[in-house]
């Protein structure tokens, strides 16, 4: 069992006890601490919440809303909601923060708080230390009884981000509904039920087969959208007939596409796509993270943009987007970041955006996949001891990799003509993960490998 504080939030799992799970006391001072960082903030009273679908959603979202009344808040709760809901919710309610209790991936003995500033942002790295503090020193001061805060329902927020979504000019209702798509829809039985349905109403896809839109918390397969997870509506999409399923994560940030032919789009050529759509409607640059796909970089230098490259999370790659003024940008695991609605990963804004690019082109999923670069992923790790830390392991790969293009952002990436590794340190194991790419499966696995063995000195 386990219970990880980190500077982008507290998830763990349910449970066991108090210090080494996500206990109800455990949920109470995490929700506090922020309380008080909040106030300190001078934002305002008002917090946002939302929750995926899990089984301990209901428990832990009513220990934080009135943990949060007890310190004099005004608590807005839009229930059963998407991550990127509630991130849009903020700015527009005027809150001072918000939290979205979610463990987005993981399975369903796992749960998470999530935690926003006032502008429906996640806190920086800087902001999460300041918290981390608080919990440390034990600084909380409740509210005295004339001073409690309020708790109400905040309903319809669902339809109110697909209203935002929907009025925006890039996304073309008449052109998807022309299209006449047929789709298959695997919400993994959480809050991707509740809002892709309408969703797809909205842009006038009359025949949708749903798979696991209920939002009962109970997960029919593990619930990361990679193709191991995927094989039934893989299934479904070539037995129906479909021009594509569509796959998202329990908190509805991450997407992922199958093609009519049962196999995955995938989940990095989510944000390739939708880049090559918006970057052909408006110049511009685009933004990733170290560790996703060259591809994105490709796409961006044909539409005459500029790539850059971030440090691996969703906040690094939004300060990034900031600093360039990009018009896309997003990680590797299906994560859509569009500035014109807001400064998170929306699988929501993905599906409209994606639709419309395919209903424009008038072309296949198959087809449309091999318009791009077609690059292949190894994901693996090397298992850090006393002998072998983290600093030789960068001295020995950077010395052999000298006359390459390197960079330190975040780890180490090597940059070469038709491939890359990049190297990070876990934030929660010994390990680091080594994630490399090149133009065949094998080339990226024997680089990976190649890399692990130079650092182990095998």
């Amino acid at each position: 069992m386990t219970l990880i504080k980190s500077i982008s939030g507290f998830r763990g799992t349910i449970g066991g006890e108090p210090g080494n799970n996500l206990t109800p006391v455990d949920a109470v001072e995490l929700s506090a601490a922020y309380g008080m960082w909040l106030l300190e903030q001078n934002k305002g009273k008002k917090v946002v919440l939302g929750r995926d679908a899990r089984l301990s959603g209901k428990m832990i979202s009513s220990i934080v809303a009135n943990t949060l009344v007890g310190l004099g808040f005004e608590i807005l709760d839009l229930g059963l909601s998407t991550t990127p809901t509630v991130e849009v919710a903020v700015p527009e309610l005027g809150a001072a923060g918000g939290i979205i209790l979610t463990a987005s991936h993981n399975p369903k003995q796992w749960n998470a708080l999530k935690l926003l500033n006032e502008k429906g942002e996640f806190i920086s790295a800087a902001q999460g230390k300041q918290l981390l503090e608080k919990i440390e020193k034990k600084e909380l001061r409740f509210a005295e009884v004339d001073d409690l805060g309020v708790y109400h329902k905040a309903k319809g927020w669902i339809d109110k981000h697909i209203d935002m979504i929907m009025t925006r000019p890039e996304v073309n209702a008449d052109l998807v509904k022309k299209a006449g798509l047929k789709v298959v829809v695997d919400a993994v039985n959480s809050t991707g039920g509740l809002a892709i349905p309408p969703l797809l109403k909205r842009l006038g896809i009359e025949d949708a087969e749903l798979m696991y839109c209920d939002p009962t918390g109970h997960f029919p397969h593990n619930p990361e959208p990679l193709a191991e997870n995927l094989t039934e509506i893989s299934a479904k999409v070539r037995a129906l007939g479909a021009d594509l399923g569509i796959v998202v994560d329990p908190d509805v940030d991450r997407l992922c596409f199958v093609m009519e032919n049962g196999e995955m789009f995938g989940e990095e050529y989510t944000l390739v796509a939708v880049s090559d759509y918006l970057l052909g409607l408006k110049n511009g640059n685009a933004v990733s993270n170290l560790s996703s796909t060259r591809a994105l970089r490709d796409v961006c230098e044909k539409h005459n943009g500029r790539y850059s490259a971030s440090a691996v999370g969703e906040v690094n790659v939004v300060d990034k987007m900031k600093e360039v003024n990009a018009v896309i940008g997003g990680e590797g695991n299906g994560g859509i970041i569009w500035p014109e609605l807001h400064y998170g990963r929306d699988a929501l804004a993905g599906i409209a955006l994606f639709l419309t690019f395919l209903a424009k082109e008038e072309c296949s999923m198959t087809e449309l996949k091999a318009r791009y670069p077609q690059y292949y992923m190894s994901k693996k790790k090397l298992q850090l001891t006393d002998e072998l830390d983290l600093d030789s392991v960068y001295a020995k790969v950077a010395g052999h990799f000298a006359k390459e293009a390197q960079s330190r952002i975040d780890g180490l990436k090597v940059d070469l003509a038709d491939s890359w590794v990049h190297l990070r340190p876990s934030n929660t194991e010994p390990i680091v993960r080594v994630y490399s790419e090149a133009l065949s499966q094998e080339a990226a696995d024997k680089l990976a490998d190649d890399v692990i063995a130079l650092a182990s000195g095998n």
